[in-house]
C-alpha cells in the first residue's frame, strides 16, 4: 500500500493543529500539511463555542491566576505570563485579518468587559490587594477597582439585583476584555489552509498506529470510520493537538518523553440562558472565587457569550468526574491510558486527591435547584426554569512524577517534544486555546530551530507576531504600541461596545 507523505501532520482539527498550521504556512507557502480529525467536522471538541468559556484569558478577571503564597502574599507571576501570552494570540490573530486571511473580527471576536466580584470582607480585601499590585505594571493599567454597589449596579445589572443590604462588595473591570469564539475561528483558519496549496484534510479519521521508521520519518496509519479504509501517511514532523485524545496517542508513539504521563478526567456543565429580556441585561464575563476544594477550572463565572451573532448567558462551570477523555469519547478511555510506566504516579496523586474526587462526584449529582443556588450568588432573581443545562467539554489534567517519585496533577498546559523535534504532543487544560500561538511557538522554536534562524523566518515572525523574541512584562513601551494595534484591528476599543 502506498503512503501518502506530509512534512508535517496535524492530528486533531481544534485551536492548537490549526493555529499550527496556519504559522508554518505563513512561514513556508510550499510546506505539504496534512491534518487528521476523528470527527466528522472539524472544531467539534473542546474548541467547540459551547464546549468552553470563550472567554480570551488575559489575567483580567481569573482570580485563580493570582493565587496567595504561604505567607498570605499573592504571586501576580502566572497573570502576568497568561496576559504577554494572550497578547501574543491577539497580534496573530489582528495579522490574519489584516492579510483578510481570517474575515472582520466579529465573527470570531467581541468585546466582553472581563470583571471580578466578590463578597464578604476577606475577599474584598484580596480584590483590593490584587489590584493595586496587578496595576502597578502598565499591562493591567486600565483595570477600574469599586466597592460602590451603584458603580457595580452600571457594570453588572444583574448581580446586583437584591443584593443584601450592607454586605461588602467589590468589583474590577476591564473594559475590552474579549468573548472568543474559538471554534468558529479554528474552522475559520482551516477553511484558510483549505484554500492553500498542498493542505488535505481527512476527517472522520482514526489514528491506529504511529511507528518511528528508520529513515527517521514517522509512519501514521489512519483509519476511515465509515468504510475501515486504512491510510498510511508518511510525516517529517507529526504534532498530536488532539485534547484529551493527546495522552493515548502519545503513548502509542513509544517516545521516552510520554513516559510516566497519566490523565485526570474533568467533564463540565453550563447554565444557560438565551431568553433576550434577561440576556440584555448582562454584558459581561464575571468571574468569582471558586469553592472550597473545587478544581482551577471550576472557578464559576457569568458570562455574555456572542454565538452566530446571537448573544446568549452562561454560567458554571459545574465539574465532574468521569472516565472519558473526550466527549465524544469512551468510558474505557481513562483505564486505556494506565501503563506500568504512570501507574504510581496516578495512583499517588489518586491517594493524594481523595477530596477532590469527592467535590467532582458531588459536582455530578446535583440537581438543577442545586445549580441554580450556586448562579444565585451571581444573580440574585435568578428564575429557575428561565436556564437549561448544557454539556460541556471534556479537560483532561496533566498527571506526571514529581522529584519524589510520586505523582502530582497540574491544571495547566504542557508540550511535549521528542529528543530529535520529530514528534510533539500538548498535554493539559486551561488556558488552553487562548495561548494557542505561544504554545505553537514554542513548538517551532524546538522542531524547526534551524528554519527558525533563518532571516526569512524571523522576519516573517516579527511581521505576524511583532512582539516575538521581546518581553511584553519589561518592554512597556512595545506592550501599549501592540495593544494599541490589536484592540484597533480587531474591534475591541470602542467604549461603545465596552458599555
Amino acid at each position: 500500500m502506498t503512503a501518502r507523505t506530509a512534512d508535517v501532520l496535524l492530528v486533531g482539527a481544534g485551536a492548537m493543529s490549526a493555529t499550527l498550521g496556519v504559522l508554518l504556512k505563513q512561514l513556508d507557502p510550499t510546506i505539504k500539511i496534512m491534518m487528521v480529525e476523528r470527527l466528522d467536522h472539524v472544531a467539534q471538541e473542546s474548541t467547540d463555542g459551547w464546549n468552553n468559556a470563550g472567554t480570551g484569558h488575559a489575567a483580567y478577571c481569573e482570580l485563580n491566576y493570582t493565587p496567595k503564597k504561604p505567607d498570605g502574599s499573592l504571586d501576580t507571576t502566572k497573570a502576568f505570563n497568561i496576559n504577554a501570552a494572550f497578547e501574543q494570540s491577539l497580534q496573530f490573530w489582528s495579522y490574519l485579518v489584516e492579510q483578510q486571511a481570517l474575515p472582520e473580527p466579529g465573527r470570531f471576536i467581541n468585546t466582553a468587559p472581563h470583571c471580578s466580584f466578590v463578597w464578604g470582607e476577606a475577599n474584598v480585601s484580596f480584590l483590593r490587594e490584587r489590584h493595586r499590585l496587578l496595576t502597578a505594571h502598565p499591562m493591567f493599567t486600565d483595570m477600574e477597582y469599586t466597592e460602590d454597589a451603584a458603580l457595580i449596579s452600571e457594570w453588572m445589572p444583574l448581580v446586583m439585583q437584591d443584593r443584601p443590604a450592607g454586605e461588602p462588595v467589590a468589583a474590577t473591570r476591564v473594559r475590552y476584555g474579549t468573548d472568543v469564539n474559538f471554534g468558529d475561528l479554528s474552522r475559520l483558519m482551516v477553511d484558510w489552509l483549505g484554500h492553500q496549496p498542498d493542505f488535505d484534510l481527512l476527517v472522520a479519521h482514526n489514528v491506529n498506529t504511529l511507528t518511528k521508521q528508520p529513515d527517521g520519518r514517522w509512519l501514521v496509519q489512519v483509519q476511515n470510520k465509515a468504510d475501515g479504509h486504512i491510510t498510511p501517511i508518511t510525516a517529517d514532523f507529526v504534532f498530536l493537538g488532539a485534547g484529551g485524545g493527546a495522552l493515548p496517542l502519545l503513548q502509542k508513539t513509544g517516545i521516552a518523553e510520554g513516559h510516566g504521563y497519566g490523565g485526570f478526567p474533568v467533564s463540565g456543565q453550563w447554565l444557560v440562558c438565551t431568553k433576550p429580556e434577561i440576556v440584555e441585561q448582562h454584558h459581561a464575563k464575571v468571574y468569582g472565587k471558586a469553592p472550597l476544594g473545587a478544581p482551577p477550572m471550576s472557578v464559576p463565572h457569568l458570562d455574555t457569550r456572542i454565538m452566530n451573532g446571537k448573544k446568549s448567558l452562561l454560567f458554571g462551570p459545574f465539574a465532574g468526574f468521569t472516565t472519558k477523555f473526550l466527549k465524544y469519547g469512551s468510558y474505557s478511555d481513562l483505564f486505556k491510558s494506565i501503563r506500568p510506566s504512570n501507574i504510581g504516579p496516578i495512583v499517588s496523586v489518586g491517594l493524594r486527591n481523595m477530596d477532590l474526587t469527592r467535590y467532582l462526584i458531588s459536582e455530578s449529582l446535583q440537581s438543577h435547584e442545586s445549580r441554580v443556588k450556586a448562579l444565585r450568588n451571581f444573580f440574585p432573581n435568578v428564575q429557575a426554569d428561565d436556564w437549561e443545562l448544557s454539556i460541556a467539554g471534556q479537560r483532561v489534567q496533566i498527571i506526571k512524577k514529581d522529584p519524589a517519585g510520586g505523582g502530582k496533577l497540574e491544571f495547566g498546559t504542557e508540550v511535549i517534544v521528542s529528543a530529535d523535534g520529530t514528534m510533539s504532543a500538548l498535554l493539559g487544560a486551561s488556558p488552553g486555546a487562548s495561548t494557542a500561538v505561544q504554545a505553537m511557538l514554542s513548538i517551532l522554536e524546538r522542531s524547526f530551530a534551524d528554519k527558525l534562524k533563518t532571516p526569512e523566518w524571523q522576519d516573517k515572525l516579527k511581521q505576524m507576531i511583532p512582539s516575538y523574541g521581546e518581553s511584553l512584562i519589561e518592554n512597556t513601551e512595545l506592550l501599549k504600541q501592540v495593544r494599541q494595534r490589536t484592540l484597533s484591528v480587531l474591534q475591541l476599543d470602542s467604549l461603545d461596545k465596552a458599555d
